[in-house]
């Protein structure tokens, strides 16, 4: 199987492809139309801000190339993000793939356990997990976080969340699927996420 990973202005790039290593799969990094295109499998990484990656993409073709993917394709944390239609950090029209609005946490306060920052920096479980992405891992698995924007929960919702308000922890739709967390940092979890994506 071809794993291919698109190359963009991402920020974690080379401990996704550590994460693969370490389950025993190579992956190409390239933003080369017709290796993505002909891949078997399509990770779609994001560490940054979305109106300069959607530039990018847009400027090298890669946002049509991307939303006419037939194969599996997973999105993580802003990946994920551009993959939606909307996103409030510097007004940003993205891919339209999901219909879920991306939003700015507003900060909050937790009861007892005081004020709660933002961006959302570490653990934090998920549940109501659906699909076969989740295949084997118990609902509250642990996943580790890394955001300020959060996708709203909707239709394409398929595992959740809860910081400061319930969020869409990942998405699915067709042959598409997004986390907002890191599998490639999350343990033992992100491991059998990852393994489960690539045997779709």
């Amino acid at each position: 199987m071809d794993l291919v990973i698109i190359k963009y202005n991402a920020g974690n790039i080379q401990s996704v492809l550590y994460a693969l290593e370490r389950i025993g799969v190579s992956a190409v990094v390239t933003d080369d139309y017709e290796q993505i295109q002909s891949a078997g499998k399509v990770i779609f990484p994001g560490v940054g801000e979305a109106s300069s990656a959607m530039r990018y993409l847009k400027e090298h073709k890669l946002d049509t190339v991307i939303k006419n993917l037939q194969q599996p394709v997973l999105g993580i944390c802003l990946g994920m993000q551009l993959m939606c239609a909307y996103s409030e950090e510097n007004d940003t029209t993205c891919l339209g793939i999901f219909d879920e609005q991306v939003k700015l946490f507003k900060p909050g306060t937790n009861g007892a356990a005081g004020r709660v920052k933002v961006p959302q920096i570490g653990w934090n479980s998920i549940f109501n997990l659906k699909t076969k992405l989740f295949n084997g891992l118990p609902e509250n698995s642990y996943c580790y976080f890394v955001h300020g924007y959060y996708a709203a929960l909707g239709e394409h919702t398929i595992a959740t969340a809860d910081y400061i308000q319930p969020y869409s922890a990942a998405l699915h739709k067709h042959n598409f699927y997004g986390a907002q967390f890191h599998p490639e940092k999350s343990a033992k979890a992100g491991e059998q996420i990852l393994k489960n994506f690539l045997s779709l």
